[in-house]
């Protein structure tokens, strides 16, 4: 039978997904002939000055980030070239400190991926924020873990139709009830001052902590989206809420919607921003120095002898 991206991803990982919008990734057979899974994502990704996690043109670097977005699975950049947070850490880092690199460009097409990791990806685009400019084009997604991201650029594109948001954080969690297909039941353990290390979801213990869990990744979300976009902690939940309730969040907005809730700022074709930037970031044409203009005159005048 043919494994899916989705039987890697198992049950009690808090994600910030939006994962209608993750389906047809999610449904991608895994690569035949490919490596084992477990070992690729353990397997440490490659350094900073991969030419696939971004590119530098007249002074304009672009980073693509694509994808279901994990910590570190560098399978899934050779495979697919997908952003993994360790690489947009490397490559943020290494860019910030670039003079090549005048200005910054996240490309965003994600549906979001797993909490784990994130802060320090978030945490990088800010720092880099604040030594140079660093746009975020949403074209045309970026939901969840992929607006976390977007959320600490300088300024946020969306291009027209595109769609960001559903900021918030989701688990699957399951509890045996009946005996399994072999018709033996299933028991799971944990040393006696571990019990939160296996929540049961079946009791009303087990649920408080995985609330627990869910609520303190929202908080994280919720503080870096402030901070990012300079929204008042107090006023976000009632901004991204879709009734007057503030616990009704988590939906995704189109462009329009987005701009009038203050998650984004403008909306513009690629094109159009490419332009835009580019004539910001485009070195300016040097004046010929005197020394080279009489060297020049010279070399002239000695073609017409």
């Amino acid at each position: 039978m043919t494994r899916t991206l989705a039987s890697l991803f198992g049950p009690l990982q808090p994600m910030a997904l939006a994962e209608d919008l993750a389906a047809p990734l999610l449904a991608m057979p895994i690569p035949e002939g490919a490596a084992d899974p477990a070992a690729a994502a353990r397997a440490p990704a490659a350094g900073p000055t991969v030419p696939d996690r971004f590119t530098v043109a007249r002074g304009l670097a672009v980073v693509p980030v694509r994808g279901i977005l994990t910590p570190n699975m560098a399978q899934y950049e050779r495979w697919f070239g997908w952003a993994t947070y360790h690489g947009l850490a490397e490559t943020m880092a290494h860019l910030a400190a670039s003079e090549d690199a005048a200005a910054i460009v996240l490309e965003i097409d994600s549906p979001g991926g797993l909490v784990c990791g994130i802060e320090a990806a978030a945490e990088a685009i800010a720092a880099a924020a604040a030594v140079k400019p660093v746009h975020a084009l949403v074209s045309p997604l970026a939901a969840s873990a992929a607006y976390w991201l977007a959320s600490q650029a300088s300024e946020i594109v969306m291009t027209p139709g595109a769609v960001a948001g559903s900021i918030g954080v989701a688990l699957t969690a399951a509890a045996h009830v009946q005996p399994g297909a072999n018709g033996a039941q299933i028991f799971e353990m944990s040393s006696r001052h571990a019990r939160a290390k296996r929540p049961d979801a079946s009791t009303e213990a087990g649920r408080a902590e995985l609330q627990r869990s869910l609520d303190e990744a929202e908080a994280a979300f919720h503080a870096a989206v402030s901070a990012g976009r300079a929204i008042p902690a107090a006023e976000l939940a009632a901004r991204l809420s879709v009734t007057d309730d503030p616990q009704d969040g988590g939906a995704t907005f189109r462009a329009p919607e987005a701009i009038r809730r203050g998650l984004a700022d403008r909306i513009e074709t690629r094109a159009a921003f490419y332009a835009r930037l580019a004539a910001r970031t485009a070195p300016k044409p040097r004046s010929p120095s005197r020394a080279f203009a009489a060297r020049a005159a010279a070399a002239a005048a000695l073609a017409r002898s």
